[in-house]
């Protein structure tokens, strides 16, 4: 399930209710003949690019017999902090929120010197802070006829009900049942029909590796191949019981929404991206 839920103030955690910091609970795997970088990724349920980001000898993408890896115990990255940064300014830089990387790194005041990040992607040549948003960006519209409000956002959310953290692929912006969805920029429909996970579901390829996604759709007004403008109709928005595993937060189970992703190419396939560092109109200002 994805949702939103409100942020606590971080001085209402307490120690003993903090689960032990991520890189406290790093384990190794040995690399057996046979084993592929993907295979042990998928095998502790990670990113092949959260084991690359932990052990700089695989960024080649392969692994070899013997060979010793660092795992950790979900998806993310490790950072190092300048000293004397809180909590919120490190949040702000990784586009993160200071509530989850308290909890995730032990619940202690002080920043770390080292800390892990979750829900941040490694990738060649990219550096894990940079949240600018390039100005060559070809996504530079909004998947809505007018800015709505953010009722799920990207990246771990802690989930009470599940006692655990859960991570959003996208975001989720509420409007009306019916409202047109459009494309944030001009691409190539690369998939227009039913998913069982996002149900209705549009998926456009843009320039730059980069592909956009719009679930939770009534209708569906393009096909496959179609060559798309910026701004154009992709269909319209369900009502709340169009994509049952795509849930509003709880308290807004009559909202209805587009669930929206960002996703890059890669040697690793289509990973979510956070929206906001490739759709400037998504930014909050």
């Amino acid at each position: 399930m994805i949702g939103l839920l409100a942020a606590p103030a971080i001085a209402q955690t307490t120690s003993s209710a903090c689960p032990q910091p991520a890189l406290s609970r790093l384990t190794r795997h040995r690399v057996t003949q046979g084993e592929t970088l993907e295979a042990i990724a998928q095998r502790y349920s990670l990113l092949a690019a959260t084991i690359m980001g932990l052990n700089p000898a695989t960024r080649g993408g392969t692994v070899t017999p013997g060979q010793d890896l660092v795992i950790p115990p979900y998806n993310g990255i490790q950072v190092s902090v300048t000293p004397g940064q809180t909590w919120e300014q490190v949040a702000q830089t990784y586009n993160s929120r200071a509530d989850v990387l308290f909890e995730v790194n032990g619940c202690v005041s002080a920043v770390p010197a080292t800390i892990f990040v979750p829900g941040v992607n490694w990738f060649p040549g990219v550096s894990p802070g940079a949240t600018a948003i390039a100005p060559s960006s070809p996504l530079q519209g909004y998947p809505l006829p007018q800015r709505s409000q953010v009722i799920i956002n990207y990246g771990w959310q802690p989930d009470p009900i599940q006692n655990k953290l859960v991570f959003n692929t996208g975001v989720a912006l509420a409007s009306p049942a019916g409202t047109p969805v459009l494309a944030v920029g001009p691409g190539t429909v690369a998939f227009a029909g039913t998913d069982s996970v996002y149900g209705n579901l549009v998926v456009v390829n843009h320039a730059q590796g980069l592909q956009t996604r719009y679930a939770n759709l009534a209708t569906l007004e393009v096909r496959v191949g179609q060559t798309l403008r910026q701004g154009d109709r992709l269909g319209q928005i369900a009502p709340p019981a169009g994509a049952p595993q795509v849930e509003a937060p709880q308290g807004d189970d009559n909202d209805s929404f587009v669930f929206f992703e960002v996703r890059l190419n890669s040697t690793l396939g289509w990973v979510a991206q956070d929206p906001q560092d490739f759709v400037p109109a998504l930014v909050l200002r």
